[in-house]
């Protein structure tokens, strides 16, 4: 005897139908594109992330953001290059320390020891391509998937705390703002981006100067390639004000 309701395939193919409609409607709304926010608002948000760069007291908090960039950079290149990446700490001074096993010379590993300086102007050059297409609910799933990725590897309480709460703030802005907050909040992360990652390779230049940093980036490379480390200073500094030119143009419509 049948006992089907007769209610039940009609309400089972309803809620497929809402299912499907929910994933085209969360496709959309991540791999869409989104208004573009006033010229006035790109400039603010411009200017905002200079004032958390320039002064030493904003910095020193917010340098935090540019370390895990940093740390990433190595961890994410680390694995592409085929190494074993063991761990990634964050320390509360900005420093961090990316653990990663294989070859100890090569190009993997030159480049996983190039990675660090380079990525945060990276980064910010891609997330500002993808803000002068409109993606701005992408950026901010994609900069998410990243910072979720990384925390599996930190190995330190400080290193966690600092990735779940960067973590979060994209979450929250990305689930329960309006457009023009994560407009906002997405231009002022790029252009972070771009001009915080222009001080580090000054640092590292003055300490380098005045005898400190002995075992830096520059100076594994030096190492790895024979090439001097001024050299590679060079190449972090033609990276980072590379970026902030074309990313620049890219935010401000130019």
């Amino acid at each position: 005897m049948d006992t089907t309701h007769p209610g039940t395939i009609s309400d089972l193919a309803s809620g497929v139908h809402l299912g499907v409609t929910s994933l085209t409607d969360l496709w959309d709304r991540v791999f869409g594109s989104q208004p573009a926010p006033d010229q006035w608002l790109v400039i603010a948000t411009g200017v905002a992330a200079l004032a958390a760069v320039i002064p030493q007291a904003a910095w020193r908090v917010s340098r935090n953001a540019i370390t895990i960039a940093h740390e990433g950079g190595h961890g994410l290149i680390a694995l592409v290059t085929g190494r074993r990446l063991q761990s990634i700490r964050l320390h509360s001074d900005t420093s961090g320390l990316t653990v990663s096993r294989g070859k100890p010379t090569g190009l993997g590993m030159i480049l996983t020891a190039a990675a660090g300086y380079t990525a945060p102007p990276l980064l910010g050059l891609g997330g500002a391509w993808l803000l002068a297409a409109h993606h701005i609910t992408l950026l901010l799933w994609l900069a998410t998937a990243l910072l979720l990725a990384m925390l599996v590897m930190i190995r330190n309480v400080y290193g966690m705390f600092t990735v779940i709460v960067t973590g979060a703030a994209f979450v929250l802005v990305s689930w329960l703002t309006e457009p023009v907050v994560q407009s906002a909040f997405a231009y002022a992360a790029v252009w972070f981006l771009l001009l915080g990652g222009l001080r580090p390779a000054f640092e590292l230049q003055s300490k380098r100067r005045h005898g400190g940093a002995p075992d830096s980036d520059a100076d594994q490379l030096a190492r790895l390639t024979n090439v001097p480390p001024a050299m590679w200073l060079f190449l972090f500094h033609a990276v980072s004000i590379t970026s902030l030119t074309g990313g620049g143009r890219w935010l401000l419509g130019l």
